[in-house]
């Protein structure tokens, strides 16, 4: 199925209410999208694990309440997904040489390889779908999506 491109805005109401479909479109099939690249990974990863996953190879080793903090959520449910991803393989715990106390999460050499491995795809996947698009256009879509990404709603306007 086909979706129609959004009418010419008139009006910033029109304007938000297109931005507001398309942005629906493209959630669903993200949606979508990140259940069958978790399942790449490791056909038992839950589509949230992977953003912890890409973080680690992003970041480094991290404590478990720098994971949480990078992420917004709280320690109790980034355990559990921590958990999930070591009975996976694909994560570890290794004693923080800064506090022998405490413990950083790192990803496994099988964890780095599946991840990698899937990433490339991805990549692969956006090149065929933007094939058609030139460099300036992707170039604009990346920074209008940076811009929304790092938009902040005010609080009390949800």
């Amino acid at each position: 199925m086909t979706e129609k491109p959004p009418a010419a805005a008139s009006s910033s109401n029109q304007a938000i209410e297109n931005l507001e479909q398309e942005l629906s479109v493209l959630w669903r099939r993200a949606r979508a999208a990140s259940q069958r690249v978790a399942r790449a990974v490791h056909p038992d990863l839950e589509p949230a694990a992977y953003g912890l996953l890409v973080l680690l190879q992003r970041r480094g080793p991290l404590r478990l309440t720098d994971v949480a903090a990078a992420i917004g959520v709280g320690k109790p449910s980034v355990s559990r997904q921590i958990v999930m991803l070591e009975s996976l393989g694909l994560v570890e715990k290794q004693a923080d040489p800064e506090d022998g106390r405490a413990q950083t999460i790192s990803l496994t050499e099988s964890g780095s390889e599946q991840l990698a491995r899937t990433q490339r795809a991805r990549e692969k996947h956006f090149r065929a779908l933007l094939a058609s698009w030139n460099e300036d256009e992707v170039h604009t879509l990346s920074l209008l999506l940076h811009k929304l990404n790092a938009s902040q709603v005010p609080e009390g306007s949800k």
